[in-house]
């Protein structure tokens, strides 16, 4: 098949309408999907546009990031973000994807003071903006938070590699699992945590390898932004994967909208009334543009084409070696 019709049959199936209510993601289904391979494709989202266009693009997950500080709200950092905040974005996201498994990001400061502290702010994503579950940065430090939480009937997901509300501790952004000392704490971490009671994990910015490790060791699905193709899902940046972010791009973050651009525009001009389209449908612009950009995104994960070695960071033979002698590695 040419690369015309391949493009041309893609924006046909991206820009059509949904027919049919799309059935929230259980979790009885991720671990099934991690036991049968089959990648989880997730996105970040933080308004009700996004939100929308990526559950009708049929993501699995949506996470509202303490990252929207940045790439929504204009903050340098994540740290500055507060609770009210998130809980707005939140809102905002669950009005666009109402049928879509929603996870709020707890911000920094909103777990760390105490089990208390943790408990009331992760029941306000549940209660004031009908999050599925929550996400906190953290290891060992944070487990008696954690079992709080997940005594409290709340659905907490780890996240352990670079994590960003304490990049200062790794002085600065940094590729982690890369040396035995920090592959074998982000396990130990990864054990303590899932004992704790969370759902899944998600692995930040760690070469394929030792991410890959921690997913087969682990009995509940791993996922990872910038860590390769090993573990059991992938999540981008909204933001990222549109190119509506100026000021950096991680190295592992893709913008699909190169791929998508011709579709979107052999969409366009196959209208006959613009107008008539985008009064009737509203499929006449950059949300059809967004939808088809994440429609590809999952293509590209359900078929392990992304994020392939151009997306990922490398470890060198010698590091790998000597991570392998790890008492902790498993063949």
């Amino acid at each position: 098949m040419s690369e015309d019709k391949k493009t041309n049959q893609f924006a046909k199936h991206a820009i059509a309408v949904m027919k049919t209510e799309k059935k929230k993601i259980s979790i009885l289904k991720l671990n099934t999907m991690k036991k049968k391979k089959e990648p989880v494709a997730w996105v970040t989202a933080y308004d009700l546009p996004f939100a929308y266009a990526a559950e009708q693009a049929g993501i699995d997950l949506i996470l509202v990031g303490d990252s929207g500080g940045m790439v929504q709200l204009g903050y340098k950092t994540t740290n500055p973000v507060t609770m009210d905040e998130m809980i707005t974005l939140a809102s905002s996201a669950r009005r666009g994807a109402p049928n879509t498994f929603l996870i709020g990001d707890m911000p920094q400061g909103s777990y760390e003071p105490s089990s208390r502290d943790a408990v009331i702010n992760a029941l306000r994503f549940v209660k004031e903006a009908d999050c599925d579950a929550i996400k906190c940065e953290g290891g060992e430090r944070i487990i008696d938070k954690v079992k709080a939480m997940v005594d409290a009937g709340i659905l907490v997901m780890g996240h352990l590699g670079l994590t960003p509300q304490s990049t200062s501790s790794f002085g600065g952004y940094r590729v982690q699992g890369k040396t035995v000392e920090s592959f074998e704490k982000t396990l130990k971490d990864a054990f303590e945590l899932q004992k704790a009671g969370i759902f899944a994990l998600l692995l930040e910015a760690m070469p394929a390898e030792p991410a890959g490790q921690i997913a087969k060791q682990l009995d509940i699905p791993v996922y990872g932004i910038g860590t390769g193709d090993m573990v059991n899902g992938q999540l981008v940046i909204m933001h990222d994967l549109m190119g509506f972010y100026q000021p950096f791009r991680p190295w592992f973050a893709k913008c699909y909208i190169p791929e998508v651009a011709k579709g979107f525009a052999d969409y366009i001009v196959s209208l006959d009334d613009h107008r008539q389209v985008g009064r009737e449908h509203r499929r006449d612009g950059l949300l059809v543009l967004a939808e088809m950009a994440v429609l590809k995104y999952i293509e590209d994960v359900k078929n392990k084409v992304f994020p392939g070695e151009e997306y990922s960071y490398a470890i060198g033979d010698k590091q790998l070696a000597l991570l392998k002698k790890s008492e902790y590695w498993k063949e």
